[in-house]
C-alpha cells in the first residue's frame, strides 16, 4: 500500500458497490504483485494536488511507493500528492471506469497495456499528443516501440508505457550447472524444442524427477501465459481471438501442438502435474527443479532466498520465432475536464515516474523508458538485463472487452489449460471447453 504520507480517504458504500459490478468478469491472481487495497479519493483536496491511482502491492508498491516519494520531493511535499492503491484485477478496472463516468476520475491512473485499450475504446480515457509528450521533454523516441505502437488505439496514442512485464524462465545455477547447461554463470544458449527437451531430460537426472515448473492449481494466469508463449511461437498464428473478442480465431493446429508438448513434458515427468502458485516456485528455490516460469517480477520472492543462486533468461525459442507472453503497466490520462496547467502537471508526474525507471527495474520489470535501458546502468543490473530482449518479442493478450491481465478470458482458458498438465484433460477436450465456455462472451457487446 502507498506510505502513511499520503492523504488517504474512506472507502464509501458506493465505492464497494461500484467495485462489485465487474462487468461480468471473475478476477484471477495477481500477475505482479499482491494485492492491496485503499480508499477512494478525498473530496476535500488543495487544487495543486495531484491524484494517481494505481494497483501495486508486494514489492511493486515499495518501489512505486519510493518513486512517489521522489516526486514529492521536488514537487513541493506530501501535500503534492494523493497516491490511492486498489485491489488489483477487476474491482481496480471497475472503480476507475465508474469513478471516470460519474466525473469523479484521478488526474494519473495505471492500467495494464491490454485493458488500457479497452477503456480507450469506452471512451473512458483521455488522448495524449506530441504536445503533452513534448510538454515535458518526452518523445515518442524515448519508449520502447513495441509497447508504444501497441497502445495505438483507432490511430490515438491513449497511455504512456512504464514497463514490459514478460513470461520468463529462471533457472537454478547449482542444478543447471550439473546438468552441463551452465557457462560463466548464464545459461547455455538453447533453441528449438528437440533442444530444450533434451535439456530437460538432462536436469531431470540431476533432480531425480521434475526439471520445469509452473503454477496450474488454483491458478489461471500462468497456464495462461505458458499457453500465449509457445503459441505466439508460431509463425503467423492468429490471436485467440479477434474482431475485438467477437469472433474465435485459435489455430487449432497450432493450439494442439503446443497443449500436446506441455502434456508430453508432463507426462515424461519433466513438468510437475499440479502445483500452485507458492508451490511452483518451491522446486527451483531448493534445487529440486532446474527451471521455473513465470513473470519477471518473482526476481524479488527468489532474491530473498538465502543462499539461492539463480539466473533468468528468456523462454526459449522452441517454435518459429522467439515471443514472450507480455503485459506492460501505463499511465493513462482518464478523462476530465482538465486546464493546460493541469496537463501539464500530469504529464509531469509522468515524466517523473519515468525518470526513475531504475528504482522499477530494480524489481523485475523490462523498463520502457530507453534512456534508462539504453543506458551501461541497466545493462550492468543482472539478472534483469538477461532477459530484457523478451520485451522486443511481447505477445500481448488478444483485444476483447473480456481479455486482458486478470480478465475472465484469463481464466475460462486458462483453467482449461490447466488440466492438461495435471493430466486431467486432454488438448481436444480442453479447446472445446473453452471454446464452449467463451461462447456467452463472444455473443455480448462490450458493456463499456
Amino acid at each position: 500500500m502507498a506510505g502513511s504520507s499520503f492523504e488517504r480517504a474512506v472507502l464509501t458504500r458506493r465505492g464497494l458497490l461500484g467495485a462489485g459490478l465487474a462487468a461480468l468478469t471473475v478476477p484471477a491472481l495477481a500477475a505482479c504483485s499482491t494485492p492491496a487495497v485503499a480508499g477512494l479519493t478525498g473530496s476535500e483536496l488543495d487544487p495543486r494536488t495531484l491524484v494517481f491511482w494505481n494497483l501495486f502491492g508486494g514489492g511493486d508498491g515499495s518501489r512505486m511507493q519510493e518513486m512517489e516519494a521522489g516526486y514529492q520531493k521536488t514537487h513541493g511535499g506530501p501535500s503534492s500528492l494523493q497516491a490511492t492503491v486498489f485491489a488489483w484485477g477487476n474491482p481496480y478496472y471497475s472503480k476507475l471506469t465508474l469513478a471516470t463516468v460519474g466525473n469523479k476520475p484521478p488526474d494519473v491512473a495505471v492500467a495494464h497495456l491490454t485493458r488500457a485499450k479497452l477503456l480507450a475504446q469506452g471512451g473512458v480515457l483521455d488522448e495524449i499528443t506530441e504536445e503533452d509528450l513534448s510538454s515535458v521533454g518526452l518523445s515518442s523516441d524515448d519508449l520502447d516501440q513495441k509497447s508504444w505502437a501497441t497502445q495505438k488505439t483507432d490511430g490515438k496514442n491513449i497511455a504512456i508505457p512504464l514497463d514490459t512485464h514478460p513470461f520468463v524462465m529462471f533457472f537454478n545455477q547449482d542444478v543447471i550447472d550439473k546438468a552441463g547447461l551452465l557457462e560463466g554463470g548464464k545459461l547455455k544458449a538453447i533453441t528449438g524444442l528437440k533442444d530444450f527437451e533434451a535439456a530437460l531430460a538432462e536436469v531431470s537426472k540431476v533432480t531425480g524427477g521434475v526439471a520445469i515448473t509452473s503454477a496450474n492449481v488454483n491458478e489461471t494466469a500462468t497456464p495462461w501465459r505458458l499457453f500465449q508463449t509457445l503459441y505466439s511461437q508460431f509463425s503467423d498464428v492468429p490471436p485467440y481471438l479477434g474482431d475485438d473478442g467477437r469472433t474465435l480465431t485459435v489455430d487449432q493446429d497450432a493450439a494442439k501442438e503446443v497443449l500436446g508438448t506441455i502434456a508430453r513434458w508432463s507426462q515424461k515427468g519433466w513438468l510437475n502435474k499440479a502445483l500452485d502458485y507458492a508451490g511452483s516456485q518451491t522446486p527451483m528455490f531448493t534445487g529440486k527443479a532446474g527451471f521455473y516460469l513465470q513473470g519477471e517480477w518473482e526476481i524479488t520472492t527468489a532474491q530473498s532466498i538465502k543462499g539461492l543462486k539463480f539466473g533468468m533468461a528468456p523462454v526459449p525459442q522452441l517454435f518459429d520465432k522467439p515471443a514472450s507472453q507480455a503485459d506492460s503497466h501505463t499511465f493513462v490520462l482518464p478523462k476530465k475536464d482538465r486546464t493546460p496547467e493541469q496537463r501539464k502537471q500530469a504529464m509531469g508526474f509522468i515524466k517523473s515516474m519515468l525518470d526513475q525507471s531504475y528504482t522499477w527495474a530494480q524489481g523485475g520489470h523490462v523498463p520502457a523508458y530507453l534512456p534508462l535501458r539504453d543506458s551501461q546502468k541497466y545493462k550492468d543490473l543482472e539478472p534483469q538485463a538477461d532477459y530484457a530482449k523478451a520485451a522486443d518479442n511481447a505477445a500481448y493478450d488478444p483485444t476483447a472487452w473480456y481479455s486482458g491481465s486478470g480478465s475472465t478470458f484469463e481464466t475460462i482458458v486458462g483453467s482449461q489449460f490447466a488440466l492438461v498438465q495435471q493430466g486431467a484433460s486432454s488438448p481436444d477436450g480442453a479447446l472445446r471447453s473453452a471454446s464452449d465456455q467463451l461462447q456467452t462472451y463472444l455473443k455480448t457487446p462490450s458493456p463499456l
